[in-house]
């Protein structure tokens, strides 16, 4: 008998601790990944480009094309360039250079290639994005390489290389910030944003959004939207998050034909910034208030003629006339 009543209790205080096992489980999924599954934190889901789709001489239909009787002979310079970039230098490849001049290792591109790993060595056109990219510039293993302005820290490391930079403006893109497409906020002032990212405003509701934490996302050092950021940012610090805010509504940045045509993340929208939307005619104008330049980069110490008189010719009409066509404002 009391072996009996032993059993029952045991099976008592068994039923009992899953019992509260399940509850805890369900309350933290109501509090926590119920919250996620409609956080609007879609916004911070990356992608990464299809670089396939802007390769040379296949026809893309992704990709800007001009005709011009300009030709890059000789030893044609090797380009490369951040990931919101491979449209531009992929054009300028496809218009002006031989066929032929884009190689791939085995000979075919694969769908797999997050940093460049199809380019072949003695291919003309490299991809290994903005830190790895700039990092190839300054060791030499490429010529020109199309980017955002450089961070502090990059510059820094080709001066302790003993390498000096010549950076050329070719073009101008807007700096966005973006939201999922279910968060009723459709716009902000720049102090506001600043406001976000510094954390001395943590909440929607303070901004006429719903009550609910802000999960304000940053980007990778070094990359090129990361170092607009910290321009924009000027002497603020990045405030730290709290742990609320992880399961809040996220707010990110990118430039604008990165995120509408390259990636075209469509469970995403671009934010008015002082009430002014981030088009193309906006930025042409200037009437948007962060419009950030790009830059072709080149080595002051390289001989190869056929870099500077390639910028030259980007710099041209027809030159500017493709970053147009690529889907970027002219500089000129």
């Amino acid at each position: 008998m009391d072996k009996q009543k032993m059993d029952s209790s045991q099976k008592l205080l068994l039923c009992s601790v899953v019992a509260v096992f399940l509850i805890i489980n369900i309350s933290m999924f109501m509090l926590m990944t119920g919250r996620l599954t409609n956080n609007f934190s879609g916004v911070s889901q990356a992608k990464m480009i299809d670089v396939g789709q802007y390769l040379p001489f296949t026809d893309s239909p992704y990709l800007a094309h001009i005709e011009t009787d300009y030709r890059v002979d000789g030893d044609l310079p090797v380009l490369d360039g951040a990931a919101a970039l491979v449209p531009v230098y992929g054009a300028v490849i496809d218009s002006v250079y031989p066929e032929g001049s884009v190689t791939y290792e085995g000979g075919v591109f694969s769908d797999d290639n997050y940093y460049g790993e199809n380019f072949a060595s003695d291919s003309k056109m490299q991809y290994h994005n903005t830190i790895r990219g700039f990092n190839a510039l300054v060791d030499g293993s490429i010529d020109i390489f199309f980017t955002a302005a450089p961070s502090a820290d990059q510059m820094a490391y080709a001066e302790e290389q003993g390498v000096e930079l010549v950076l050329v403006p070719v073009g101008r893109e807007g700096f966005v910030f973006f939201v999922n497409t279910e968060n009723p906020v459709d716009s902000l002032s720049i102090d506001e944003i600043r406001g976000i990212y510094s954390g001395s405003i943590r909440n929607w509701k303070e901004v006429g959004g719903p009550n609910r934490p802000i999960n304000p996302v940053t980007r990778i050092a070094g990359s090129g939207s990361q170092s607009v950021m910290d321009r924009f940012m000027g002497d603020l610090e990045y405030g730290r998050k709290s742990f609320s805010a992880l399961a809040g509504a996220s707010i990110g940045y990118s430039f604008r034909f990165y995120l509408q045509d390259v990636v075209a993340n469509g469970g995403v929208k671009m934010l008015a910034v002082n009430g002014v939307e981030p088009d193309i005619d906006n930025i042409r104008s200037g009437v948007y208030p962060l419009v950030s330049e790009f830059y072709v980069a080149y080595r002051a110490d390289n001989t190869n003629p056929a870099v500077k008189e390639l910028i030259d010719w980007i710099l041209s009409e027809e030159g500017q006339e493709l970053i147009e066509k690529s889907g970027y404002v002219p500089v000129s």
